[in-house]
């Protein structure tokens, strides 16, 4: 396994954010192999070092996966200065240390993914084994054939050039279209992006379906455990569990709301 930086190894073990990971060890709360450590940016091996935060030991959580239909209108990080909600706050306290695989901004509900596994989150996550993702999406206005054919070709914005894997129309009216999207790369905002650059504002955005693992039935703001066998029929060749302790407990049921 790659070196990360402290900060950074503290937060894919869930147990800080970075940010608070480098405030913890800047004032002197962090400890490697028994010894203080000052510098946030100190390349650690997870599974090779010892670490403590107040002299508690942080240890790797057992191997879960969880699947969160992730409501409008919260933030996917662990905490937020604005005191806005956060996805861990839909998650029952012993969850929060999970990692989430990826992120949907504020406005965009839907699929999200949580595991204690970052190697396989890591895997998840890189462009080059281009995982899809699935998405429903309302734009503002009719969106002909034609502006249909420019999103399937891609267009540039920003220097990047946002090409989805497949565009096709649901219904189209005057007053809205509706439109299955997925993307292969999960560049930032880029459904938004993508069809901003085209004339068409996003008006709703839901990610049905991460890999083969599709949000189904459950409820917004519910959460439930996804099996290992799950993950690994959802996902061909990634590293599921080579790493870690047995798959952790049954389906959890959603938080109160």
């Amino acid at each position: 396994m790659r070196p990360v930086s402290l900060a950074r190894a503290l937060s894919k073990l869930g147990a800080l954010s970075r940010s608070q990971a480098a405030a913890h060890i800047l004032a002197g709360r962090v400890t490697v192999d028994g010894r203080p450590a000052h510098d946030p940016g100190r390349p650690v091996v997870l599974g090779q070092v010892r670490l403590a935060i107040d002299g508690r030991p942080v240890e790797p959580a057992g191997w879960r996966f969880i699947a969160l239909h992730k409501p409008r209108g919260i933030v996917t990080t662990r905490s937020d200065p604005d005191g806005r909600p956060t996805v861990f706050d839909r998650l029952p306290p012993d969850l929060r240390r999970l990692v989430a695989i990826g992120r949907l901004d504020l406005a965009t509900s839907g699929l999200l993914l949580f595991t204690s596994d970052t190697r396989l989150s890591d895997w998840l996550t890189d462009p080059r084994h281009g995982v899809p993702r699935t998405y429903a999406v309302t734009v503002r206005g009719e969106l002909g054939d034609d502006t249909l054919a420019r999103a399937r070709a891609g267009v540039m914005d920003d220097g990047e050039r946002l090409q989805p894997a497949a565009v096709a129309v649901r219904k189209r009216s005057r007053r809205e279209t509706h439109l299955i999207v997925r993307l292969t790369e999960g560049r930032n905002r880029e459904v938004r992006r993508l069809f901003e650059a085209l004339g068409h504002d996003v008006t709703r955005l839901t990610r049905t379906a991460f890999g083969g693992l599709t949000l189904g039935d459950l409820p917004s703001g519910g959460w439930r455990e996804v099996t290992m066998p799950e993950v690994r029929a959802a996902f061909p060749g990634a590293p599921v569990g080579r790493h870690r302790g047995p798959a952790g407990p049954g389906r959890g049921r959603p938080p109160r709301r």
